[in-house]
C-alpha cells in the first residue's frame, strides 16, 4: 500500500512540472531574428503564429530588406513586397513591436497605437526613448536576418 502510494504522489509530481512546462511556454516562441537599423542590432523575439513562421522561412532564404518610412509620428512603416498570412486581432501596440499590417506591409513601432494587427514579434530589451533616437524622423532601411545565437 505505502508503495502505491508513493507511484502515485511521483506521477502526479512528474505530471504537475510537464504541465508547468507546457503553460508557461504557451504562447511564446523560441524563435528570434535580428533587425538591423541605421548600424544598430536588434533582437526581435517573434509570437508564436503563422505569420511569423512564415516571415522566418522567407528570412530562412534570404535576408529582407524594407524601406520604411515614418507614419503619424509613432511608427516607421514599408512593403515587404510579398504577402504573408494574417492572424489579425485588436491589440495596442508598444514601443518594439513589429506588426503586419494588411499582409504586405511591416511596421515597426516606436510609440502605441490601437488597431487590428498581427503581431510578428517585439524588440527585446529596449524602451521608448533609445528607440526612437535610433529610427530618427528620417525613412530607414530595415534589414531583417536569420538570428544564429552565437553572434
Amino acid at each position: 500500500m505505502k508503495k502505491i502510494l508513493i507511484v502515485i504522489i511521483s506521477l502526479i509530481l512528474i505530471i504537475s512540472i510537464i504541465l508547468v512546462i507546457i503553460f508557461n511556454k504557451k504562447g511564446e516562441s523560441m524563435e528570434k531574428i535580428k533587425l538591423v537599423v541605421n548600424n544598430q542590432e536588434f533582437i526581435i523575439k517573434l509570437e508564436d503564429n503563422s505569420s511569423s513562421r512564415a516571415f522566418l522561412e522567407k528570412l530562412k532564404n534570404n535576408d529582407i530588406i524594407v524601406n520604411a518610412h515614418d507614419y503619424g509620428n509613432f511608427e516607421k512603416v514599408g512593403d515587404l513586397g510579398f504577402s504573408l498570412p494574417t492572424n489579425d486581432t485588436k491589440i495596442t501596440t508598444k514601443p518594439g513591436d513589429l506588426i503586419l499590417y494588411q499582409g504586405n506591409q511591416i511596421t515597426l513601432y516606436y510609440d502605441t497605437n490601437t488597431w487590428e494587427f498581427t503581431k510578428l514579434g517585439e524588440i527585446e530589451n529596449i524602451d521608448e526613448d533609445s528607440l526612437k533616437s535610433v529610427l530618427g524622423n528620417d525613412d530607414v532601411t530595415l534589414l531583417f536576418k536569420v538570428y544564429k545565437g552565437d553572434e
